[in-house]
C-alpha cells in the first residue's frame, strides 16, 4: 500500500524517513520538494495535496510548517492517506507533546518506534494513542514550549505572560511533571471556523459554522465524564429536534444543522439534558463536531469601494469594524484584495494613529495587503489605496478587483453561542479537583466582501 514515508522541514531537509517497500526510485524526497516549492501548474499558487510525478503518488499535509508524506505506486484512496497523515501527525505530538523540527529531532528514536508500530510495511495498523500507550516504551525528551515560535494565528491564547496554544497543550500524555508526579488536567476547546459572505453594501449574503469540541486528558484512572450544553440546544431544521429552527429567531437558542461524535460519546440522556457522557481516551479527539447556517452575527463587518480616479489610476477603500465585546480582541488580522492585472503600484494610507498595521503590494499575484496586529472589539480601522496602472480602464473595475478575504483568530469568543455549561469529572475521592480549563476560539474559514 504505502512505499515511502518522511517528514520534510520548511528547508527540504529529511527529519524523518522510512522505506517500507523499496519500489520508488531514490531521492524522491528530493523531487517531492522541489516540485512543491515551484509549484507554478494551472497557475495554483500552492500544490494539491495529491499529485503524481513519473508513476510515483504523492500525497501529503502540512503541519506546524513540516511536510508529513506518503508515495505509494499503486492506486489507492487519496483520502484514506490523508486521514493516515493526520492521525500520525496527531499522535506524535500526543506523545511529544510539542511538534515541531526541534521536538522531531530530539526524539527522533520515539517517532521511528512509533512508526514501526503505526504502518506495517506499508499497511496501516493502529493510529490510536492509547493503544500505543501498551508498545511504547521510550521517554520523550520535552521541548521549551516557551522558546518554540508561533505555529500560526489560530494556535496561541494569551494567560498572563505564559502562552498556551488553543487547540492543545504542550506536553507529552505519557510524561509526568517534574519529581514524577502528574498534574491533573483536562482541556476543551470550542473551535469555529466562520465562513461569510457580504454584498458591496456590507448585507451579509450566505453565513455558516463549521464547529467542534476538542479534548485532551491528563486525568489518571480513566473517570468518566460529563460535558453539559446549552440546555436550549436544538439538532436539525426538522420537527425530530426538540426546539425547531424558527425557534431560533429571538428565543435565544443555538441551533444546529447537523452534528456527530466521538466513539467514545455515550448520548443517552443527550436528547433529555444535553449532557455529553463519555471516558475519554488518551490523547487529543474530537468529542463533537457540528455545522451550523442559522443566521448569527459575524464578529466583523467589511465593506470595499473601489473607483476611478483619472484614465489610469483607482482608490480603494476598505473598512473592517469589529461587531463585538470590547473586552474581547481579535489577533493577526489579514485583508487581502486582488486588484487588476494591469496595476503598476500602490500606495496607502493609514487612519491618524495607526499602530501595529503594516500594508503591501504583492507585485507576482496582484493583491494588496493589509496587517493588523489586534483590533479590540467596538472598534474601526480604514485603509485608503491609490492605484496606478499600466493601461487605462476600459472594463468595470468592481468585476476585474476583489473580492476582498479576511483572515483572523479571536480567543474566547465564539459565534455560535455554543456553551459548556459545566464540565464533571466523576471520582471517588472527595479531596480529588482536577483542574478544568474551557476554552473558545473563532476563526475565519472564508470571510469574503465583495465589490
Amino acid at each position: 500500500m504505502i512505499s515511502q514515508f518522511f517528514v520534510l522541514s520548511q528547508r527540504g531537509d529529511h527529519i524523518v524517513f522510512r522505506d517500507y517497500r523499496g519500489e520508488v526510485p531514490k531521492g524522491s524526497a528530493e523531487i517531492f520538494f522541489r516540485k512543491v516549492k515551484f509549484w507554478n501548474e494551472d497557475e495554483a499558487e500552492e500544490a494539491p495535496p495529491v499529485f503524481n510525478i513519473d508513476g510515483v503518488n504523492y500525497i501529503h499535509v502540512k503541519v506546524a510548517g513540516l511536510y508529513f508524506v506518503v508515495t505509494t505506486m499503486v492506486n489507492i484512496s487519496p483520502s484514506l492517506l490523508l486521514e493516515l497523515l493526520q492521525r500520525i501527525a496527531r499522535v506524535t505530538k500526543d506523545y511529544l507533546g510539542v511538534l515541531n523540527e526541534d521536538s522531531l529531532r530530539k526524539n527522533f528514536i520515539l517517532v521511528y518506534e512509533l512508526l514501526d508500530e503505526v504502518i506495517d510495511f506499508g499497511y496501516p495498523q493502529t493510529t490510536s494513542t492509547e493503544a500505543l500507550k501498551s508498545y511504547i516504551f521510550n521517554e520523550p525528551i520535552m521541548v521549551d514550549a516557551g522558546r518554540m515560535p508561533p505555529l500560526g494565528p489560530a494556535a496561541m491564547f494569551m494567560q498572563g505572560s505564559k502562552r498556551m496554544p488553543g487547540t492543545a497543550v504542550t506536553k507529552s500524555v505519557v510524561a509526568n511533571e517534574p519529581g514524577g508526579k502528574k498534574r491533573e488536567e483536562i482541556f476543551v476547546d470550542i473551535i469555529e471556523k466562520i465562513s461569510v459572505t457580504f454584498s458591496s453594501s456590507g448585507y451579509i449574503l450566505t453565513s455558516e459554522i463549521d464547529g467542534t469540541i476538542q479534548m485532551k486528558s491528563y486525568l489518571s484512572g480513566n473517570p468518566e465524564i460529563r460535558l453539559a450544553l446549552n440546555e436550549d440546544l436544538g439538532i436539525g431544521r426538522s420537527g425530530s429536534s426538540t426546539h425547531d429552527y424558527r425557534s431560533s429567531s429571538g428565543g435565544g437558542s443555538v441551533v444546529l444543522d447537523d452534528c456527530n461524535f466521538h466513539e467514545s460519546v455515550q448520548l443517552d440522556s443527550f436528547d433529555i439534558d444535553r449532557t455529553l457522557h463519555l471516558i475519554p481516551p488518551d490523547g487529543e479527539f474530537p468529542v463533537m463536531n457540528y455545522r451550523m447556517t442559522q443566521e448569527f452575527k459575524p464578529p466583523f463587518r467589511v465593506t470595499a469601494l473601489i473607483e476611478e480616479a483619472g484614465p489610469s489610476r483607482a482608490e480603494v477603500l476598505l473598512k473592517i469594524r469589529a461587531d463585538f465585546s470590547a473586552n474581547v480582541t481579535a489577533n493577526t488580522i489579514t485583508v487581502q484584495m486582488p486588484v487588476p492585472s494591469y496595476t503598476m503600484r500602490a500606495s496607502f494610507e493609514l487612519e491618524a494613529g495607526a499602530v501595529g498595521q503594516t500594508t503591501d503590494f504583492k507585485e507576482g499575484s496582484r493583491r494588496l495587503e493589509w496587517n493588523l496586529k489586534k483590533i479590540v472589539g467596538g472598534s474601526e480601522h480604514t485603509l485608503r489605496a491609490k492605484l496606478t496602472f499600466s493601461q487605462e480602464s476600459h472594463g468595470n473595475l468592481t468585476k476585474e478587483a476583489g473580492p476582498v478575504n479576511m483572515n483572523f483568530t479571536i480567543p474566547m469568543y465564539n459565534a455560535s453561542k455554543l456553551q459548556v455549561r459545566y464540565l464533571q469529572i466523576s471520582k471517588k475521592s472527595k479531596t480529588y479537583n482536577p483542574y478544568r480549563w474551557v476554552r473558545y476560539v473563532t476563526q475565519a474559514n472564508s470571510y469574503v466582501a465583495r465589490l
